[in-house]
């Protein structure tokens, strides 16, 4: 199994026009594609960041299919959140093979 997450650091004055829109409109756009089985909004605890860290964890069967996802769909949905929230809210993206679940 892949995760693909999302990293992002929102800034406090708009974290929750981000919350809402990640959870009303971006998830559900990118879960529609059909690639992904599914997504959790994770808030990192952290007493050295200004702003409040998220991490979204996009899961997927393979990395075709995430491939498939880059090409084809993220373009689009990237440019949409860039043009939102690009300078308040920055984002680093990893990409993560599950070896093993306990």
């Amino acid at each position: 199994m892949i995760i693909y997450n999302v990293t992002a650091n929102v800034s406090d004055n708009i974290v929750e026009e981000w919350l809402i829109w990640m959870k009303e409109d971006h998830i559900p756009r990118v879960l529609q594609t059909n690639l992904f089985l599914s997504a959790s909004i994770n808030r990192i605890i952290s007493n050295t960041d200004s702003g409040t860290t998220y991490a979204i964890a996009y899961k997927l069967e393979s990395l075709a299919s995430l491939q498939k996802y880059e090409t084809q769909y993220a373009p689009k949905l990237r440019d949409e959140y860039n043009s939102k929230f690009s300078s308040h809210a920055p984002v680093f993206r990893t990409i993560i093979e599950l070896e093993e679940e306990f």
